[in-house]
C-alpha cells in the first residue's frame, strides 16, 4: 500500500483538512454501517427480542472502547507533537509503547467485563425475554477488546502521520467480511445475538492484524520492528496524561449513555428495538463531526510542537466553520430519509415512528455536537485534555443524570426522554467556547510575559 501522508506544518489549511478528515469519517461511518448489519441482521431474521440484546449492549460497549479510543488519541498527539519537533527517537518509542500497552489494555478489560457482565445488564433493567442473548452477546465480544484495541491504536498511529487511508482500508476489508459472517452465523448457523458478535471479534482481529502487518512495512519514523515492542515510560506517561481526560470525555458520553439506555429499556422491547435502530442511524453524522475534531487535535498538535501558533489558530477557526455547515446539511439528509433507514433494521411500522421521534430530536441539534468537538479536538491538541474533559462530564453526564432521575421519573415516556439531549448539548457547547476562549486568552498572556 502506498504511504501517503499530509504536511500539516506548510501551505493551505482547508483542503488538508478535508483530506485527513473525510478518509476518518468513512471510516467511522463504515464500522458503524457494519455494526449496524449486527442490528440488521438479527432484526430480520431472529426477532425484535434479538435485535433488543444487541442494542441493548451498544452503551456498555461503546463506554469501554470509548476510554481506550480516548487514550489512543493520546498517542496519535504525542506522535503529532513529536513530528512536529522532528523527534523521530520519541516518534519510535511512542508507536511501540502504544502497540504493547493496547493488547495489555484489551485483555485487561476483557477479563474484567466477563466478570461482570450480568450485573452490569442486570443494572440497566434489560427484559428477562432479552437477557440470556444480551449476556452471551456482551461475553463474545468482549473476548475482541484486544484485537478492537489493538486496531484503535494502530490507526491513531497512522493518522498522526497525516494517512487516514491505510486504516480505511483495512476496515472495509474486515467490514465485508463481518457481514458476510453475520450472514453466515444467523442465516445458516441458525445462532442469534452470539453470532453477530462472533462475526465482529474475527472481523476486528483481520483489521487489526492487517495494520499490525502494514507497520511492520513502513519505511518511515512509525515502522514497527517487532523486537522494540516494550513500554517506554515517559512516552506512556505523555499518551496517558493527554489520553486519559479525552478518554474520560469519551466515556463520560457512555456513561450517560447507559443512563439513557437504562430508562429505554424500562418503556418496553419495542422502545428499544426503535432506539437501537435510530441510533446506527444518527451515530453516522456523529463519525463525521468527530473526525474534524480529530483532525483539530492531529494539526493543531502538530503546529503547536512547531510553536506556530497562530496556524493553530487558523486550523481551529477553519475546522468548526467546515464542520458545522457539513453536519448541518448531512444531518437534515438523513432526517429526510430516516423512515426508510428505519425499515433497514424493522419493518414494524410502530418501531418506526417511534425511531423517528428520536431522530428528529438528535439530528436536528448535532450542530452544536459539532462545535463540542472541535473545541475539545483544538484544546486536546495544545496538550490541554483536561479542562474539556470536565467540561464535558459536568455539562453532558451530569445533566443528563439529572434529566433521567428527576425530569423522566415525573413524565416517563420517550419524548421526555430524548429531550435530554438538545438541552445537554447546548449547556456543554457554551461552555466549551467558554473554556477556549479563556484558554487562548490565558496562553497569549503566559507567552507574553515570557518575552
Amino acid at each position: 500500500m502506498k504511504q501517503s501522508k499530509i504536511d500539516m506544518l506548510n501551505g493551505s489549511i482547508g483542503d488538508k483538512l478535508l483530506l485527513f478528515a473525510l478518509p476518518l469519517a468513512l471510516t467511522g461511518m463504515l464500522q458503524q454501517l457494519f455494526n449496524a448489519a449486527d442490528v440488521a441482521v438479527v432484526g430480520q431474521f431472529a426477532g425484535k427480542n434479538a435485535m433488543a440484546a444487541v442494542g441493548s449492549n451498544s452503551a456498555i460497549i461503546g463506554l469501554l472502547v470509548n476510554g481506550f479510543v480516548g487514550i489512543a488519541l493520546g498517542a496519535n498527539v504525542v506522535i503529532s507533537g513529536c513530528t512536529g519537533r522532528g523527534d523521530k527517537k520519541g516518534i519510535h518509542r511512542c508507536v511501540h509503547t502504544a502497540i504493547l500497552f493496547s493488547i495489555l489494555g484489551g485483555v485487561c478489560i476483557t477479563l474484567i467485563g466477563e466478570l461482570f457482565a450480568p450485573k452490569v445488564l442486570g443494572i440497566m433493567s434489560v427484559p428477562e425475554e432479552v437477557f440470556p442473548m444480551a449476556v452471551a452477546y456482551l461475553r463474545i465480544y468482549l473476548l475482541g477488546m484486544p484485537v478492537i484495541f489493538l486496531y484503535n491504536f494502530e490507526a491513531a498511529i497512522f493518522r498522526s502521520q497525516g494517512d487516514t487511508k491505510t486504516p480505511l482500508m483495512c476496515l472495509i476489508v474486515s467490514g465485508v467480511l463481518n457481514v458476510i459472517l453475520n450472514l453466515f452465523f444467523v442465516c445458516i448457523v441458525k445462532m442469534t445475538a452470539d453470532g453477530v458478535a462472533l462475526a465482529t471479534v474475527i472481523s476486528n482481529l483481520v483489521s487489526a492484524t492487517l495494520l499490525f502487518v502494514l507497520l511492520r512495512m513502513r519505511q518511515d519514523d512509525i515502522r514497527l520492528k517487532a523486537r522494540y515492542i516494550r513500554i517506554y515510560g515517559r512516552q506512556l506517561k505523555n499518551m496517558v496524561q493527554i489520553g486519559l481526560p479525552a478518554g474520560l470525555q469519551s466515556m463520560v458520553f457512555s456513561l450517560s449513555n447507559i443512563c439513557i439506555q437504562s430508562a429505554v429499556n424500562s418503556l418496553g422491547a419495542d422502545v428499544m428495538a426503535a432506539s437501537a435502530a435510530a441510533f446506527n442511524i444518527e451515530i453516522l453524522i456523529y463519525y463525521l463531526l468527530n473526525s474534524f475534531g480529530q483532525a483539530a487535535t492531529t494539526f493543531v498538535g502538530q503546529n503547536f510542537g512547531a510553536h506556530d501558533v497562530d496556524r493553530c489558530r487558523r486550523i481551529t477557526r477553519i475546522c468548526l466553520i467546515m464542520n458545522i455547515g457539513i453536519t448541518a446539511v448531512v444531518s437534515l439528509l438523513l432526517l429526510a430519509f430516516g423512515r426508510p433507514l428505519l425499515g433497514i433494521f424493522n419493518p414494524d411500522e410502530a418501531i418506526a415512528a417511534i425511531g423517528i421521534v428520536r431522530l428528529r430530536f438528535i439530528l436536528l441539534a448535532e450542530v452544536l455536537n459539532a462545535v463540542m468537538e472541535v473545541m475539545s479536538g483544538a484544546m486536546r491538541g495544545y496538550g490541554y485534555s483536561l479542562v474539556p474533559a470536565l467540561v464535558t462530564f459536568a455539562g453532558v453526564c451530569g445533566t443528563r443524570i439529572i434529566w433521567v432521575y428527576l425530569v423522566f421519573r415525573q413524565s416517563p415516556t420517550f419524548f421526555t426522554l430524548m429531550m435530554v439531549y438538545p438541552v445537554s448539548w447546548i449547556i456543554t457547547a457554551s461552555a466549551l467556547v467558554i473554556a477556549y476562549v479563556l484558554f487562548l486568552r490565558k496562553y497569549r498572556l503566559a507567552a507574553a510575559n515570557k518575552h
